[in-house]
């Protein structure tokens, strides 16, 4: 990682409410300050806020998880973010997503998602390549998700690319027990 670790024990006084903040998530309870969590701890204002925002995409929107779980997949496939696509295709298989199709993914071939998870991932894979989403896409999404569920699902895309891409450009190293979905 390009970032030094934080002690727990010599945090500062704008480091301390961050760290505290995040020590209820689960994961953070799981595996420590690592991944985004770890380098938000060197900006802990600009932290409080991503993590403000990611406890929202990830547990109070109208989406089903295996929908949010497949749009992170989506974009962390697409940056090829090892942690992230790690972490949530954990999170993913938990949700229900077909543990072939998360392969695929991470393979770069097409994932034969079906239903809700098909049209996230369409929405996703438009968002990220042609930066927009056609219209027979977001007809489709929309009506399942509705309104409110195609903001979240907009946002959760961005969002997990701004997460992928901190934790390339900060290289941030897989967790113990992660592999890489990328390797070989």
């Amino acid at each position: 990682m390009r970032l030094p670790d934080i002690d727990a024990d010599e945090l500062t006084d704008e480091q301390q409410p961050l760290h505290d903040s995040l020590s209820g998530r689960p994961e953070v309870q799981a595996m420590g300050l690592v991944g985004p969590f770890g380098v938000w701890m060197h900006a802990p204002d600009v932290g409080a806020a991503m993590a403000q925002l990611g406890a929202k995409v990830r547990f109070a929107t109208s989406l089903p998880a295996n929908v949010t779980e497949v749009a992170i997949c989506t974009t962390g496939a697409h940056f090829r973010s090892p942690f992230e696509f790690a972490a949530h295709r954990t999170l993913a298989l938990r949700a229900g997503v077909d543990a072939a199709s998360l392969d695929r993914l991470a393979a770069g071939e097409h994932p034969g998602f079906e239903g809700d998870e098909a049209a996230a991932h369409a929405v996703a894979t438009e968002l990220l390549a042609d930066h927009a989403i056609s219209p027979a896409n977001y007809a489709d999404a929309q009506q399942r998700f509705g309104d409110r569920g195609m903001v979240e699902l907009v946002t959760t895309v961005g969002y997990y690319s701004l997460i992928s891409l901190t934790l390339n450009g900060f290289e941030v190293p897989l967790a113990p027990g992660m592999s890489d979905p990328f390797a070989g």
